[in-house]
């Protein structure tokens, strides 16, 4: 996203994407919004080639990138960048990913004029791991959008009859990847089931997209001896979204690497209980309005989610105080201090053009 020369005050802006789909999802959707596709697909071209010459070709004031920025872009630059999870976490990625992030990430780290994250966390993480000063780098939280909100018996319902869900089902949404870690979950799911052999737990299911290296989740389930109470959704449109977290009994998000973790944001706002991992930015998410755990201890993890299944009152206190958490965040403040990032760097570019021509 870019700020047009054509003005100074955001009012024209220009979205690059590289899918036709985008192009028509987009266009004339918002008056001050021009779309421009960007070919191809794959960013080690697209962006130090086609978007570089196109910045080039339609000069623009400001760029604002995720992750990689051009590697000479003829703008300032801002980056979101939201978490450095390939710089530590090699092993949950794909090569291809992982060589092209720690390839692009750093240098646009180091360049950019300024860079927007979405915790306190990962701004920890970037300065220490890219050397950033601290003043140019600021956190930014995410929201959850509006929709998201408990919804009506009629919905809830209308969505489990969609994808054959019984009443009071624990949730985890999230794409099928390493990082989200639902092997251990699937391994708790099942501890929980042997320590109780005699209950019928609530199905356990898992929404989300199957992305890279979703192979060990699939074999765990398969290999299990609770799999028939497991579903996969696959990908769920997001108008689908809010009645099936408000259906849930509980919501269980134990990944261990997170910018920021939405999911469990999204939860709290539909007023379903919350159960996540202890690491990274989660607990700046979540606070005390659910129940934080360590990722890695599958006992842990089973220990939760049967208290969360007993326990009513419980369930009752969570669901309050994540409703309440929630309300914390919000798209509105997001957007007003991002435009103020865009604002500062604006200002920094126009003083530092005047004092080169001053000087020469």
């Amino acid at each position: 996203m870019c700020e047009s020369p054509l003005t100074r005050t955001l009012s024209a802006q220009v979205l690059y994407v590289t899918r036709r789909e985008a192009v028509e999802r987009f266009s004339g959707r918002w008056p001050n919004f021009a779309v421009q596709m960007t070919l191809p697909h794959t960013p080690l071209v697209r962006i130090p080639l086609t978007l570089a010459a196109e910045l080039r070709r339609r000069p623009v004031d400001l760029l604002h990138v995720q992750f990689t920025a051009p590697p000479f872009a003829p703008c300032p630059v801002v980056a979101l960048i939201p978490d450095l999870a390939f710089e530590h976490l090699p092993e949950t990625f794909k090569r291809r990913s992982r060589v092209q992030l720690r390839l692009t990430v750093r240098r646009t780290a180091q360049t950019a004029a300024h860079i927007i994250t979405c915790s306190d966390y990962s701004r920890r993480d970037i300065m220490e791991t890219y050397r950033v000063e601290p003043e140019r780098i600021t956190t930014i939280p995410h929201a959850a959008p509006a929709h998201f909100k408990p919804t009506c018996p009629e919905e809830v319902a209308r969505v489990r009859d969609r994808y054959q869900l019984e009443e009071g089902y624990l949730l985890a949404v999230g794409s099928i990847q390493p990082r989200k870690n639902l092997v251990r979950l699937v391994h708790a799911y099942e501890n929980l089931q042997h320590a109780r052999p005699h209950d019928k737990l609530p199905q356990l299911v898992l929404v989300g997209k199957h992305a890279w290296l979703y192979g060990e989740t699939l074999r765990a389930v398969e290999t299990s001896t609770v799999r028939r109470r497991v579903v996969f959704t696959g990908y769920v449109s997001e108008s689908d979204l809010p009645g099936l977290y408000t259906g849930a009994l509980g919501f269980v998000y134990p990944s261990y690497f997170e910018g920021f973790g939405l999911p469990p944001l999204e939860a709290m706002q539909c007023g379903v209980p919350v159960i996540a991992g202890n690491r990274t930015s989660l607990p700046e998410v979540v606070g005390d309005a659910g129940l934080l755990v360590d990722p890695f201890d599958e006992q842990a993890i089973a220990d939760a989610i049967g208290r969360v299944i007993r326990d009513e009152k419980l369930r009752d206190e969570l669901k309050s105080k994540g409703l309440e958490r929630a309300r914390l965040f919000d798209w509105r403040e997001t957007a007003r201090r991002t435009l103020e990032i865009y604002e500062h760097v604006g200002r920094a570019s126009i003083d530092r053009a005047k004092a080169v021509t001053y000087s020469t």
